[in-house]
């Protein structure tokens, strides 16, 4: 008996799995139009258009980190025609905190990794520190003296900087602001002494001497930022990056999940699209559906772990 429903929903589902797409297809992103999210969402779905002639519409939901666009994208028919890009932190972190219509890896179908990046430390020239080993000794010498910005609360920076505080056995305050857009001129007016951001958005302030980057958070270093020390090689294991990923709900077609990945993969091959993403400081991180579950699945639960001992898991 089985098994014939087996057969039932798979004839079914084939003949619209051959047709697809017939008709628009809504790419969700999480954060507001303008943002880095946005921005590489945008430039996939421009690379994915010619498998897509019905179009492929980018549409910004933006609240709770993610979340909100995700939970919309979970809930949505699993027919290929309401997809998403994500950071990870919106899988790994969020439904750990609050009730979602989502909470494991196994509530969706991870379609594609697309690209990753790193966080990293950064103060303003005239800072005192000239190295993070300065920073972290003038921290274990006046706890809460130092005031670090971040894009979020519960964001993959912010718990980097936990992280970070955790190994090195410090105490800092941490700043959360809306984004870069708040937290830089912060930095720039001296009403923090440091921020965690993403390199591409710190490159221009490195390069108009105006920043100064102490450490990445990267598990090697990067070629644009050559003379800055990684965490890890410094002692301190830490190196959470931010994975960039396309989802659809639960239950899509095979065949439509293979359409979808095709069609982003070929959009993060165009050699445009990487010499765009290196340019930002962003690595292409092409990872399948399969591989990607498994490696959500590792962050996940070592997320598990990093929110019990900040104590902000979800009981």
């Amino acid at each position: 008996m089985r098994a014939f429903a087996a057969i039932i929903a798979l004839c079914v589902t084939l003949p619209a799995a051959a047709q697809y797409p017939e008709k628009p297809v809504t790419m969700l992103a999480g954060y507001p139009p303008g943002g880095l999210l946005d921005i590489v969402t945008r430039l996939v779905a421009e690379g994915m258009k010619p498998r897509f002639p019905k179009g492929m519409n980018v549409v910004n939901r933006p609240g709770a980190a993610g979340a909100v666009a995700v939970a919309e994208m979970a809930r949505s028919n699993p027919d290929g025609y309401t997809i998403i890009t994500t950071p990870h932190s919106a899988l790994v972190i969020a439904p750990q905190q609050q009730d979602l219509s989502y909470r494991t890896p196994d509530d969706y179908e991870p379609v594609i990794n697309l690209v990753a990046y790193y966080p990293m430390i950064a103060v303003r020239t005239e800072s005192e520190y000239k190295s993070i080993q300065e920073l972290i000794a003038d921290a274990k010498a006046n706890p809460g003296k130092i005031r670090v910005g971040s894009p979020g609360e519960n964001t993959s920076s912010h718990l980097n900087l936990e992280e970070l505080m955790h190994h090195a056995g410090v105490k800092m305050i941490h700043i959360p602001f809306q984004g870069w857009a708040q937290s830089s001129p912060a930095l720039l007016g001296g009403h923090i002494e440091a921020l965690v951001a993403q390199p591409g958005e710190l490159r221009g302030q490195v390069e108009g001497k105006r920043m100064r980057v102490l450490v990445n958070f990267r598990p090697q270093r990067m070629s644009t930022f050559a003379d800055v020390p990684t965490a890890k090689e410094l002692g301190w294991d830490v190196a959470n990056g931010v994975w960039y990923m396309l989802l659809a709900p639960k239950g899509t077609p095979a065949p439509v999940i293979r359409y979808l990945h095709d069609a982003a993969k070929a959009a993060i091959d165009d050699p445009k699209f990487t010499a765009d993403m290196a340019n930002r400081g962003i690595d292409v991180d092409y990872r399948p559906g399969n591989t990607l579950r498994t490696d959500l699945w590792r962050e996940y639960k070592v997320h598990t772990e990093i929110l019990r001992r900040i104590g902000i898991l979800k009981k």
